[in-house]
């Protein structure tokens, strides 16, 4: 057998949050993914069970997934001043400065937190921000 065909297959990252349904629509909104079939949200005042639990949301390719495990508590990181590190990030690139910038606004408005702003970097410019959770994520320029 070739080694290369039993590798594990990078399925998803999951993200803990005490919300579910907030941090994937956050998500969804921020990367223009869709639900997974059956984790849509419920029609207005109805009960969210899923959305107490688990959800995927996905890439028009259905190959990009994050999901988002519900938890009772969850300590906010504190990255980059010390105490509670990031322990995970997400890096979103994006091609242009002009698209960097609509995303900066695009982030804030969503619920983002600047946390980082190194937007002026001739070498990488880039800003971190933390979702409505806490976790941090990163859009920096990547052209071409």
């Amino acid at each position: 057998m070739d080694v290369s065909q039993s590798f594990p297959h990078l399925r998803q990252v999951v993200l803990d949050t005490t919300n579910a349904r907030e941090l994937a629509e956050f998500y969804r909104e921020l990367l223009g993914y869709t639900y997974r079939a059956g984790d849509e949200p419920p029609a207005a005042n109805q009960p969210d069970p899923r959305g107490r639990e688990w959800l995927v949301i996905q890439d028009a390719n259905m190959t990009s997934r994050i999901a988002f495990q519900q938890v009772d508590k969850l300590p906010r990181s504190t990255w980059p001043a010390d105490g509670i590190p990031q322990q995970l990030h997400l890096d979103l690139s994006v091609p242009s400065i002009a698209v960097f910038d609509l995303q900066h606004q695009r982030a804030q408005a969503l619920g983002a937190t600047l946390v980082l702003d190194r937007s002026k970097d001739e070498q990488e410019p880039l800003r971190v921000y933390a979702d409505p959770a806490g976790h941090p994520f990163c859009i920096f320029v990547l052209p071409g």
